[in-house]
């Protein structure tokens, strides 16, 4: 099923994101973790697309292995840069044979030591959701940054390129990892003014370790609390300390979401499931599950 037809008929959502892991173990383990979420009754699991063909090639797998093992809707990732338009067509095509309806479109990072885009593909994540729409068949997912792309140069032309891609035919969107609330909400309100009316769906990590958190906000940009820094830095030397201090600070982050009448909430999960199951146990109001 579509997810904005699930979305528009239940007017909530809850999402996890997944890679695939190496190993028939790993794989293993994946099922059994996603089938524990199965029972929370998620909308739907993300599977991530790392660079090159063997990160396309994974994530078909592990659609393939989701699908086949459960009855979730699975979205797969599909980056555009460094592929021709034939291969994305050819893999939107083959995801439509599978009986895939669902297909978060990304623009995707340039390979490492490179500067420019290839020619003869996309530049833009607006260009692969034209595409994905040509074919009638996929709910269009795309990203969206709360604190503005790193690449733009300023908030109001991350709105303009974010309204771009959303008119061109984006049924929701899922924001970039953020760790203080008031960017969501600042964002929220510059949607709004800008006449976005799609559900934008926060995108949560949860924190349990700070080496981690270092290395992925400063790879997407976003904001880290100097107090949660300072707190967790102190814990360093107790694992399980620190990763309670991060798991209080996102169990509040969602705590405040949901309070504030927020309906969907989506999960980075890193593959560690049992830290995103430990953390809807602990919040206060549940009106996703």
């Amino acid at each position: 099923m579509k997810i904005k037809d699930i979305i528009k008929r239940q007017g909530k959502s809850l999402s996890f994101e997944f890679f695939m892991p190496k190993g028939e173990e790993g794989r293993s383990l994946l099922v059994e973790t996603i089938r524990r979420l199965e029972a929370l009754s998620s909308t739907f699991i993300s599977a991530t697309q790392s660079a090159g063909d063997s990160g396309l090639k994974n994530t078909r797998r592990m659609v393939e292995c989701i699908k086949g093992e459960t009855s979730l809707e699975i979205m797969p990732h599909l980056a555009c840069v460094g592929r021709s338009k034939s291969e994305l067509r050819h893999t939107l095509e083959d995801y439509r044979g599978l009986g895939i309806e669902n297909i978060l479109a990304l623009r995707g990072d340039l390979l490492q030591g490179t500067t420019k885009f290839p020619e003869g593909g996309f530049s833009y994540a607006k260009d692969l959701v034209k595409l994905a729409v040509s074919l009638k068949a996929f709910s269009i997912g795309v990203a969206v940054y709360p604190e503005g792309h790193m690449e733009s140069p300023s908030l109001e032309v991350d709105m303009l390129h974010t309204k771009e891609k959303i008119d061109y035919g984006a049924d929701f969107a899922i924001t970039q990892m953020f760790f203080q609330n008031h960017f969501f909400y600042d964002f929220m309100e510059r949607a709004q003014k800008a006449g976005i009316q799609i559900p934008i769906i926060p995108g949560i990590m949860p924190i349990t370790d700070i080496n981690r958190l270092e290395r992925f906000s400063q790879l997407c940009g976003a904001t880290v609390p100097g107090t949660l820094v300072e707190k967790m830095e102190k814990a360093k030397g107790s694992t399980d300390d620190a990763r309670k201090i991060g798991m209080e600070f996102t169990i509040k982050q969602c705590d405040d979401l949901l309070k504030n009448g927020v309906q969907y909430l989506h999960f980075f999960t890193l593959n560690q499931g049992e830290a995103v199951i430990k953390i809807l146990d602990s919040l206060a109001l549940k009106p996703l599950l």
